[in-house]
């Protein structure tokens, strides 16, 4: 068979070409494919939805469980540099040779000539994925969402605990244009008398309304569970369990506490089958690591890279650099999709950024940086703030560096590819030029 000899970056060029649309929504071609391979859990399965925050969620799973001994398979999209970075199983990336393998077999199961089944790019990963996922005798899987829920592809999975992190606006053209409809489109990843973990804590009514009429086991932040804190710790409590004089986790950013909580909600859902002990969950909350949520890189200037994409996320950002305290000047490189909502992101943070550095990315999707550059110019209103265009990230990023000072901070944020574009080579550490005292 010829396509036995295709590598891993053969296999993905040839995922892009299979399916008219990049998106399309529906789960009969993802079931269809899943059943020819027999594709069937016989782990405990946690599937994580919601607008942002899920990508820290299922990392703080993972590192939890891993510390409880738990060997974890986890899966979340999209990658930052490679694409093996999808699949983590117990704490390591996948083989590209897996996952090339992988694909073989799903192109195998849809079929050939004019019978094959139509799957995207995202749906035919997604089946690969989660074949290697069964095959790998685990304890516990950890799937993310990639968008929405209820018609996404990881929902053919029947999970025996979901987690609805935030809801916010975002990919509005497939989930609908207000909270409401989006998060009813979130809540189809609920199940009948199964746990579901709701940690924003404002929720849509539709979440509430679905968890009742499914007869979930809904779970709800500031109900079911809750967290406090000081400066030095904090602590959780919820149905039957507390912790207390916990440190904060090592993902930095006030967003992570309802991330943290919503975890621990999830694991005490879950005890009769997977118990962790108290020192796994400090242990795992001190451990984990997640590049691009608010990754702070020390040096001179400090470099901080966040994939924050969309108003929500770039509220908590702003948030976030708020906090950190004052710095001369905060330069930002900032790479967009076309269909993201700018006006309120670039209201957002406009106050905390005096340079800006628009990048082009490497991608049709994305808006091109002399576009967001004439985007940024439209509404801002500080004469004191420049903007610039540049044709990728990490000429943005040199410009950046050349124009900082060392007591200065950069801000890398936007897609997954404007980060990406940055760690390909590894975490820089910056070094500015020591500027003469005038």
């Amino acid at each position: 068979m010829a396509t036995a000899m295709k590598t891993l970056s053969e296999w993905l060029a040839h995922c892009e070409q299979l399916h008219p649309k990049s998106i399309d929504m529906g789960l009969e071609r993802v079931r269809t494919v899943a059943q020819r391979m027999s594709i069937d859990f016989d782990c405990p399965v946690i599937t994580v939805a919601g607008t942002n925050g899920k990508g820290s969620t299922c990392a703080m799973l993972e590192s939890i469980l891993m510390q409880a001994g738990y060997r974890t398979g986890v899966y979340t999209s999209p990658h930052l540099v490679h694409f093996e970075e999808r699949l983590r199983l117990s704490g390591e990336p996948v083989q590209a040779a897996e996952l090339a393998a992988a694909f073989e077999r799903v192109e195998g199961a849809r079929g050939v000539g004019e019978g094959a089944v139509s799957l995207t790019y995202f749906e035919f990963s997604t089946l690969a994925i989660l074949d290697l996922v069964t095959r790998a005798k685990l304890d516990v899987a950890v799937l993310e969402v990639g968008l929405g829920g209820r018609l996404d592809a990881v929902n053919i999975v029947d999970a025996d605990c979901s987690v609805i992190t935030s809801i916010d606006l975002d990919h509005m053209e497939f989930l609908g244009n207000d909270r409401e409809s989006i998060g009813r489109e979130k809540a189809g990843i609920m199940r009948t008398g199964r746990p579901v973990i709701v940690s924003d804590p404002v929720p849509p009514q539709s979440v509430l309304d679905h968890a009742l009429e499914v007869g979930a086991d809904l779970w709800r932040f500031g109900v079911d569970f809750n967290y406090s804190g000081d400066k030095q710790q904090w602590g959780w409590s919820g149905r039957g369990r507390r912790y207390g004089g916990l440190a904060y986790p090592a993902l930095r950013g006030a967003n992570q506490m309802l991330n943290a909580s919503g975890v621990l909600a999830a694991l005490t859902a879950l005890r009769e089958r997977l118990p962790v002990t108290a020192q796994a969950v400090r242990n795992g909350l001190a451990l984990v690591e997640l590049p691009g949520r608010f990754q702070i890189i020390p040096g001179q200037p400090v470099l901080v890279l966040d994939v924050a994409h969309n108003p929500h996320a770039v509220a908590a950002l702003a948030a976030n650099l708020d906090a950190m305290g004052f710095y001369p000047t905060t330069h930002a490189v900032f790479g967009a999709m076309a269909d993201k909502d700018l006006a309120p992101m670039l209201a957002k943070i406009g106050p905390l950024i005096d340079r800006w550095y628009f990048t082009d990315l490497p991608t049709p999707r994305a808006a091109p940086g002399s576009t967001l550059l004439a985007r940024w110019q439209a509404q801002n209103a500080r004469v004191d703030a420049l903007g610039q265009a540049f044709s990728d990230p990490s000429q943005a990023l040199r410009v950046a560096i050349k124009a900082a000072t060392p007591a200065d901070r950069i801000v890398v944020f936007g897609s997954f590819y404007t980060v990406g574009g940055i760690l390909k080579d590894g975490i820089p550490r910056l070094q500015a030029q020591h500027l003469p005292n005038t």
